[in-house]
C-alpha cells in the first residue's frame, strides 16, 4: 500500500483513514478494542443497516450446517461422499466466520437463536441406518438451483443501503452456495445411479 494514501488524525487516537481514488474507507474507534467500519466515513452512532438480520441469519445457518456436516462426515463409509462433505463443511464454516467477522466490523455481534430443525438435521447426519442418498434427500439437498427459476438468494440484494464490502461478501457467498448445491446434487445423482433409484 502506498504510504501517501495513509493518513492519521492525531486528534483522534486510534483513527486510521485510508484514501483511495474516488473512494475513502474510514475505520473509527468505537472502543479501545473494537472498530466500526463503513465506506465514505464512520457509521453514525446508533445506526443499524437493514441487512444486519440477514447477516446474522447467514452466520447462524452456516455454523449449523458445518456442525451437522461434520457429524455426517464422521459416519459415512463412502469416500466420495466424505470428500464432498469435507468441501461443503469447510465452506459452511468459512461462511459462518466471514459473516460473524462482518457483523463485528459493523459494530454488531451474532445473536443466537434457537432452530428446532437443527436437532433433526443432527439426528439425520448421525444416523447409521440411513444411506447417504437418503440423508441427502431427507435434508433436501438433492436439487440444485436452475437458471430462470427463483431460489432463496434472489432477494439478498434488495437492501438499498448495502455497502460494497458486505455486497462483495454476499456475492461470493451466493456463488459458493449455488456451487455447493450443484456439487451435492451431482453426488446424489451418482449415488442414485449406483443404487438404481
Amino acid at each position: 500500500m502506498d504510504t501517501n494514501s495513509l493518513l492519521v488524525d492525531p486528534t483522534r487516537a486510534g483513527t486510521l483513514v485510508i484514501v483511495a481514488p474516488a473512494r475513502r474507507a474510514v475505520a473509527t474507534s468505537v472502543t479501545a478494542s473494537h472498530r466500526r467500519w463503513a465506506y465514505g466515513g464512520p457509521m453514525e452512532q446508533g445506526s443499524k443497516p437493514s441487512y444486519v438480520g440477514l447477516l446474522n441469519a447467514i452466520a447462524l445457518g452456516e455454523r449449523r450446517g458445518a456442525e451437522y456436516l461434520a457429524v455426517w462426515e464422521s459416519t459415512t463409509t463412502n469416500d466420495e461422499v466424505r470428500r464432498v462433505l469435507y468441501t461443503v463443511r469447510l465452506r459452511e464454516a468459512e461462511h459462518a466466520h466471514a459473516f460473524e467477522k462482518r457483523l463485528d466490523e459493523l459494530g454488531f455481534g451474532v445473536i443466537p437463536k434457537d432452530d428446532p430443525y437443527q436437532q433433526r438435521a443432527l439426528a439425520i447426519a448421525a444416523s447409521t441406518t440411513m444411506t447417504d442418498r437418503e440423508k441427502i434427500e431427507a435434508l433436501k439437498l438433492d436439487r440444485a438451483a436452475v437458471n430462470g427459476e427463483p431460489d432463496i438468494f434472489d432477494r439478498f440484494f434488495e437492501n438499498k443501503d448495502l455497502d460494497p464490502v458486505t455486497g462483495g461478501l454476499l456475492g461470493r457467498y451466493i456463488a459458493e452456495e449455488r456451487d455447493t448445491a450443484r456439487l451435492v446434487a451431482a453426488c446424489h445423482d451418482r449415488l442414485c445411479s449406483q443404487e438404481a433409484c
